[in-house]
């Protein structure tokens, strides 16, 4: 059975530099129905203001993913690590025994939109790390390309858990079908444009669906869109 968590469900909150919408409980935002779904702890859309961010801060015990919609964001951590995240790329950051880290929006005119997705370790004391890949249009275009697994197969990046996260691009009309092994759970999330799933739930920027136990699903979009599929164990 499809589950819906609509996008106007979600906790939302104006800081004036940033704003953003959390799907799952965080910070001073709780919701004790939406803790997380399976290992998916996180998932934050963030609209950063020109030139602001988010200072240093820690972080220990969790797969961190960030996945840049539009604009560009600076990344400082604590292992000596420094880049420019855009659109297309994925990072990930194992924050396991303990890391620290800046985020900033790289640009003084543009804003910045991202999703930041955190993921619980198999383990807990992981050696910190971090990963950073582009995955063209072309690769994702019409077709679920996966972008972050276990195995780091296909070139995704590696996160330390039973997870897969697919990324999509598609034209209005567009069709995908969404196989989903039989034990495992999916999180469908719509980062952009607006698609129906099934013949039945129609999703807008920021919804998404769940679902256990459906071995495929169909999809298909009624705009330019981009999507995100979490296959979870």
């Amino acid at each position: 059975m499809i589950a819906l968590r609509r996008k106007d469900e979600r906790g939302h909150f104006d800081h004036g530099w940033l704003r953003t919408y959390h799907t799952f409980s965080f910070a001073e935002y709780m919701d004790p129905d939406f803790m997380g779904f399976r290992t998916l702890r996180v998932i934050n859309e963030d609209f950063v203001a020109p030139g602001a961010g988010f200072p240093t801060h820690a972080h220990r015990d969790m797969e961190i993913v960030t996945y840049v919609l539009e604009g560009s964001l600076q990344h400082r951590d604590g292992m000596g690590n420094g880049s420019i995240i855009r659109p297309g790329e994925v990072q990930r950051m194992t924050a396991g025994r303990g890391v620290t880290h800046s985020e900033q929006n790289a640009s003084e005119s543009e804003w910045l939109h991202l999703l930041q997705i955190w993921i619980l370790p198999e383990r807990s004391r992981l050696d910190p790390g971090y990963e950073q890949k582009f995955f063209s249009e072309e690769e994702r275009r019409g077709r679920l390309r996966v972008v972050a697994s276990r195995d780091g197969r296909d070139g995704s990046v590696t996160i330390h858990q039973d997870a897969s996260i697919f990324s999509s691009l598609l034209g209005a009309g567009d069709q995908l079908t969404i196989p989903v092994v039989s034990s495992h759970h999916a999180w469908l999330q719509v980062a952009r444009g607006e698609v129906s799933l099934g013949p039945e739930h129609r999703l807008q920027q920021g919804d998404a669906a769940y679902w256990s136990g459906e071995p495929t699903m169909s999809i298909e979009a009624s705009a330019d869109s981009e999507i995100l599929l979490f296959d979870l164990a």
